[in-house]
């Protein structure tokens, strides 16, 4: 890997990002799939169609580069994908709170990506290359789009319902404890009986 000048680390976080987009390609439909809310669910599914708006702009921009984006293994997304799989992997979540997890993930992934288009947009504008910092700004300004509505989605539903779940299976586990309670108190109240009966036995 070569940086001997500003143009040399463009190229190469271009490549980053250009990796990190086809991975998420791969790991949005898996998100989908294990969402539960239909909110959740859908907003996973439109930010794949604009991932691939953002994978074509790149290709525009290497082209217009006359570079091959391949040659660059993104291993952060790789970490922050392999950390989302834990998730999806987790036999004993209750739905909400996998939910609330799903976007935890995806909200650290865009927030990686918003870092990184940033960075290349400001590149681009001090190398010259206008056309192509128009259209990193454009996904700069999807990523975060996508990133307050996972917000707005968390806060007014889906965290929410993680909170209910929670109290809903304490008050299932105070119930469940009273039961306990309650069956132990008999038994102590029948072994408290069998004595009596025995004494009055005696006496006759």
């Amino acid at each position: 890997m070569s940086l001997e000048s500003l143009h040399d680390l463009y190229v190469h976080e271009l490549k980053d990002l250009y990796n990190a987009e086809h991975q998420l390609l791969k790991a949005l439909p898996k998100m989908a799939k294990a969402a539960s809310a239909p909110e959740l669910k859908a907003a996973f599914e439109e930010h794949l169609e604009v991932t691939r708006k953002q994978v074509e702009r790149l290709d525009q921009i290497f082209t217009e580069l006359e570079v091959s984006p391949k040659g660059k293994k993104c291993k952060a997304m790789e970490g922050l994908i392999e950390e989302g799989k834990e998730i999806l992997e987790a036999k004993d979540a209750e739905p909400s709170v996998r939910d609330a997890a799903l976007i935890a993930a995806a909200q650290r992934v865009e927030h990686y990506e918003m870092a990184g288009y940033g960075c290349v947009r400001t590149f681009a504008n001090l190398l010259g290359y206008d056309d192509a910092a128009v259209l990193l700004q454009e996904t700069l300004d999807e990523e975060g789009e996508a990133d307050q509505k996972l917000t707005v989605l968390a806060e007014s539903i889906i965290n929410i319902d993680a909170a209910e779940a929670e109290g809903e299976e304490e008050d299932e586990t105070d119930e469940d404890d009273l039961a306990d309670e309650s069956e132990d108190e008999e038994e102590g109240e029948d072994e408290d009986e069998e004595p009596k009966r025995r004494m009055v036995g005696s006496k006759s």
